[in-house]
């Protein structure tokens, strides 16, 4: 499978850092689903340095999934306790660097308009976790403003990936880059309902997670603009702290009641069907987001 190609690449990439700690640390980290590399491997199957770019992405989306533990001091990652936990947020900061320095000089040696469009995505990412982080300070109800911190922080090394494997095989890169935008936003929202809809076994960390942090997601943002005014005051006094078990009630029936959470898919399914139809022969891409938009952690 060429996928593991690609897990084998990463594992010598970690290698020639030649630190064997961050070797030990770096193998207690979960692949995930390696949603990233997928899309390079399945836009650019054929070409012989697919494999390398998306070792190389996969190494930044870790890097940044360090950092993002340590920003929410997140005890958990995937189910699993998280790096900053076990070893703390200095060593899970360094591991993060060490792992976007070893990326970023594995992409020099691809042509600069693919190593630009990484290099900037990943801009993009740390100003939307900027972003995020301001945010979350109060509940904010603009759903704009949520949805371009979307964008940045998860779509746009998505889109980067999507237009530099098209890059990779002769394909239309712009298209490709439509295609991938989509796909990581719907990705992340329909992360947002999981953190809802799903419980904690399934997830691999607590329910209502994102809200308690102080992440106003799009379901909690279309229930603020549903609520009326004093039910909306309700809401907002809810933002960052633990819930009591009424409360949680009163939040899900609240949902249901506006038909929150569907709208969200709604919405979600509504950026697959735009992703598909910037590529409309790639059967493939469909398959992918299929996979999104149907997960259930």
């Amino acid at each position: 499978m060429i996928l593991e190609r690609v897990e084998t690449i990463i594992n010598d990439l970690i290698a020639e850092v030649d630190f064997p700690q961050a070797s030990e640390l770096f193998s207690k980290l979960s692949g995930g689903k390696r949603l990233r590399a997928r899309l390079i491997l399945t836009i650019a199957p054929n070409h012989s340095n697919a494999p390398l770019l998306g070792a190389i992405v996969e190494l930044i989306h870790a890097a940044s999934l360090l950092h993002d533990d340590v920003i929410d001091e997140a005890m958990t990652r995937r189910g699993t306790p998280s790096v900053n936990a076990t070893h703390g947020s200095k060593l899970a900061i360094m591991l993060g660097d060490i792992l976007y320095s070893k990326a970023f000089s594995e992409l020099t040696s691809f042509d600069p308009l693919i190593a630009r469009s990484i290099a900037e995505s990943v801009t993009k990412l740390s100003v939307g976790e900027m972003m995020d982080v301001a945010m979350a300070e109060k509940f904010n109800g603009d759903r704009e403003s949520y949805l371009t911190m979307l964008y940045l922080k998860t779509a746009t090394l998505i889109e980067s990936c999507a237009y530099c494997a098209a890059l990779l095989e002769g394909k239309d890169a712009t298209s490709y880059a439509v295609y991938g935008k989509n796909l990581g936003l719907a990705f992340q929202i329909v992360d947002d309902i999981l953190d809802i809809t799903s419980n904690s076994q399934i997830l691999g960390k607590p329910a209502l997670n994102d809200f308690v942090e102080g992440k106003t997601t799009l379901p909690y943002i279309d229930l603020y603009d549903a609520l009326n005014g004093e039910d909306k005051e309700k809401l907002i006094g809810f933002h960052r702290r633990s819930l009591e078990e009424d409360e949680k009630v009163w939040l899900f029936e609240s949902m249901e009641k506006y038909g929150v959470i569907e709208n969200s898919y709604s919405y979600a399914q509504g950026l697959c069907d735009e992703a598909i139809l910037a590529v409309p022969n790639e059967v493939a891409l469909r398959a992918i987001i299929t996979t999104v938009i149907q997960r259930s952690y």
